[in-house]
């Protein structure tokens, strides 16, 4: 590893707060946007159930830069790569609030994600190449809490900036704050380098060009109605890239992501149920701020403020993830917690326009907490098992997995309502509530049969490890 200049005790002080707002700003403009888009949607002429390739974009380019993150921080260096990373977010939120249409919109959202994928992971690269052992767990303790208020703030911010100025600011609030990360960076960050080895870019190129694929082939049954045998195409094309990889994975020195991950059948177990539970529940930060405001005719305001109980008790119920998966094990508690968390998806088709406020505050309360613990639990046992070398490209992994998943939860949940709902009827509230409710209990059935996959795992899959902190929190 080298250094262009040693850590004084100033810069060690300052280092957790840079990585901690750039944290900070990259899970907050991950929500602020969901309570938005019907507003978006009127502004850009577009329907409200159409936005969601706005949000896919975001999450689908994330997902496909994140392997190359620690690949360019070594080659390039850790400052300068946090400083463009800054830039190519606050350039494209500017380029987002400066969009008139839904596709300029959506490559505003791709530049801004480019930024967005390698802020974080080449910040914790900072950390743990910066500090003791002993303090790692107290500066990530720090890093990873303005991280978890995101979610928390983000949909009532939102709705408010919505309400009361205009959609564009939800972009413009990031300026100020990636110029000032920016002139920081400069002048305290470490630009550590280490000798970087051979990346696998033709690896790289079959992962993206499979998850892009895959995710155009789901949009095309959704928002961009396309034939079904352009469909069929795409998702051929998607699963001969996924297929093309694992062949080239198996005869390549360093792969990517290496076959041997998946002989660790806990890790096996968590990816796969990851991908499946996602499908069902990974949609509903997308799906019900839509619910809220196009089905019950919500402001923008009321929707976000609807969204804090689920953020809040989702960080409380973390606290208590680690004793519960001790206390029932990793198989008992997530064959349950999946049943129960596919109950409860289904269980917002139940909305209608005579429930009571307090009880949808009360019930996006239970399916956060709900929704956190299966979370926490599945992300935990995707790495328990992972030992050496293969630690840190499963954390990347399962980092690129989260990602994936929602987007494809999005995408699916879109394509549902699409179907469900005919967009001429957007006016008729009781078809478009039908349609959602009809979204909600596929979504939740779906949930459910992922408990299938958690049905592989041993009865003492876990029980001799303690539960560790994953890379990525959700």
């Amino acid at each position: 590893m080298t250094l262009d200049r040693p850590l004084d005790a100033r810069t060690a002080r300052l280092l957790p707060w840079i990585v901690a707002v750039a944290f900070f700003m990259q899970t907050l403009d991950g929500t602020i946007l969901n309570t938005a888009l019907p507003a978006m949607a009127v502004s850009l002429g577009e329907s409200p159930l159409r936005m969601q390739s706005a949000v896919i974009a975001y999450m689908l380019t994330v997902a496909m830069l994140i392997p190359a993150s620690g690949w360019l921080a070594d080659r390039f260096g850790t400052r300068r790569v946090f400083i463009a990373a800054v830039l190519l977010f606050s350039l494209g939120s500017l380029a987002c609030a400066l969009s008139q249409s839904l596709p300029m919109l959506v490559l505003s959202r791709v530049l801004q994600a480019t930024g967005g994928a390698l802020m974080m992971p080449v910040g914790r690269l900072i950390i743990l190449r910066n500090y003791p052992r002993a303090e790692l767990v107290r500066i990530m303790s720090f890093v990873t809490v303005p991280g978890l208020m995101g979610p928390l703030i983000g949909p009532a911010l939102g709705g408010w900036l919505v309400e009361y100025a205009s959609w564009h600011w939800i972009f413009l609030i990031n300026l100020p704050v990636g110029l000032a990360g920016c002139l920081v960076a400069q002048r305290y960050l470490p630009n550590l380098r280490e000798a970087s080895s051979r990346f696998d870019l033709p690896g790289f190129l079959l992962v993206a060009g499979s998850m892009l694929l895959l995710s155009l082939a789901l949009e095309g049954v959704g928002a961009l109605h396309m034939a079904h045998a352009k469909v069929m195409l795409l998702l051929l094309a998607g699963l001969a890239c996924m297929a093309a990889y694992w062949l080239h994975a198996a005869r390549t020195p360093e792969p990517l992501f290496p076959l041997t991950l998946f002989r660790v059948h806990s890790f096996s177990v968590g990816i796969l149920g990851n991908i499946f539970t996602r499908l069902g529940s990974g949609a509903m930060p997308f799906l019900t701020p839509l619910l809220l405001q196009v089905g019950l005719g919500y402001s923008p305001a009321d929707a976000g403020m609807a969204m804090i109980p689920l953020a809040a008790a989702a960080m409380f119920a973390k606290m208590m993830a680690a004793r519960l998966i001790g206390f029932f094990g990793y198989r008992r508690l997530l064959l349950g917690n999946t049943l129960l968390l596919g109950v409860m998806v289904a269980g917002f088709a139940l909305i209608g326009r005579d429930t009571p406020l307090p009880w949808i505050y009360a019930y996006m309360g239970l399916f956060g907490a709900v929704n956190s613990i299966q979370l926490t639990a599945m992300n935990t046992l995707t790495i328990i098992d992972l030992e050496g070398p293969t630690m840190s490209s499963g954390n990347s992994l399962v980092s690129v997995n989260m990602q994936l998943s929602m987007s494809l939860g999005i995408a699916v949940a879109a394509a549902l309502l699409g179907g469900f709902v005919d967009l001429g009827a957007l006016g008729e509230s009781e078809q478009v509530l039908r349609g959602f409710a009809w979204t909600y209990l596929t979504l939740g059935l779906a949930t459910m049969l992922a408990a299938a996959i958690f049905m592989q795992l041993k009865p003492d899959s876990g029980r001799s490890r303690s539960v560790p902190t994953p890379a990525v929190p959700d």
